[in-house]
């Protein structure tokens, strides 16, 4: 579904799988983007002017009409749902980023999943294991790939930074917690893959970018706000509060908008600074 610019539209149930007019304005596609994180993202990007393919693994008609309300006025949504944990879907859904508005200028892959419970590095579940790395680390390689081969192709001239790739890690990429060892581990390959695909498209003016958030308040981690509420009044952290999902909004809509030249394959903590090594 793609609102129109007075928001009026059709259920947000739809998807978007037939090919609209090229947009105007600049475009992004956001990867669980519904909700938490993604959700921040979003409405941030939709700020500096852009229109948003809102893509998930379903799309809740109130949660899409609650981002609609809170997205800019002059720029429109399309809400794409695929599970990104199925190769074999990806082609359909990279197909209904680019059919949304008929360009992707920057993709974020910011889709991900927690652990199925937190606990022994010793008792690690294949389940658990194979989910962390389908999502969070399949499910942005391959989606990235076919999405860049098409940037690769697409006519025109476009300045350095005019287009981006940014991936969602972690403060657990760095910092080790054994007691979510699988998420760890594959937010760590993602912030290789950062790193790999900044070399990859350097050449062809494409940036790319690894946001780390660090203690984020959002329902994946309202499973363990006590112990960080508890941290937090013991000094956690340098700007010691809860992150907020418009706090990394703002820094992936920075990256998107090209405000960061000369600049590839960076990781901007969005953290407190909680990746301060003190004594």
């Amino acid at each position: 579904m793609v609102t129109e610019t007075n928001r009026r539209a059709e259920p947000a149930s739809c998807r978007a799988s037939m090919a609209g007019p090229i947009s105007a304005h600049p475009v992004a596609a956001v990867t669980g983007g519904l909700g938490g994180i993604g959700g921040g993202i979003v409405v941030a990007l939709t700020q500096r002017g852009f229109d948003v393919v809102v893509c998930d693994r379903s799309i809740d008609p109130a949660a899409a009409e609650s981002l609609e309300a809170r997205a800019a006025p002059d720029t429109r949504l399309s809400f794409v749902s695929g599970d990104l944990a199925k190769e074999k879907d990806h082609h359909r859904f990279v197909d209904a980023m680019f059919n949304a508005f008929g360009r992707i200028d920057c993709l974020v892959n910011n889709a991900g999943v927690p652990v199925m419970s937190r606990g022994d590095l010793l008792d690690v579940s294949v389940e658990s294991y194979d989910l962390n790395f389908a999502v969070n680390t399949r499910g942005a390689f391959f989606p990235t790939q076919a999405v860049c081969r098409r940037m690769l192709t697409a006519g025109g001239e476009f300045p350095e930074s005019a287009r981006s790739v940014v991936f969602t890690s972690s403060s657990n990429a760095a910092i080790a917690a054994p007691e979510r060892g699988e998420y760890a581990m594959s937010k760590a390959a993602v912030a290789m893959m950062a790193k790999l695909y900044a070399v990859r498209l350097a050449p062809h003016g494409i940036a790319v970018y690894e946001v780390r958030p660090g203690l984020i308040r959002t329902p994946m981690t309202g499973v363990a706000q006590a112990r960080f509420d508890k941290l937090l009044a013991d000094g956690f952290t340098p700007i010691n509060r809860w992150g907020t999902p418009e706090d990394v909004g703002r820094a992936v809509a920075t990256m998107a908008a090209g405000d960061l030249p000369f600049t590839t394959g960076a990781a901007i903590q969005v953290d407190g600074g909680m990746h301060i090594h003190q004594y």
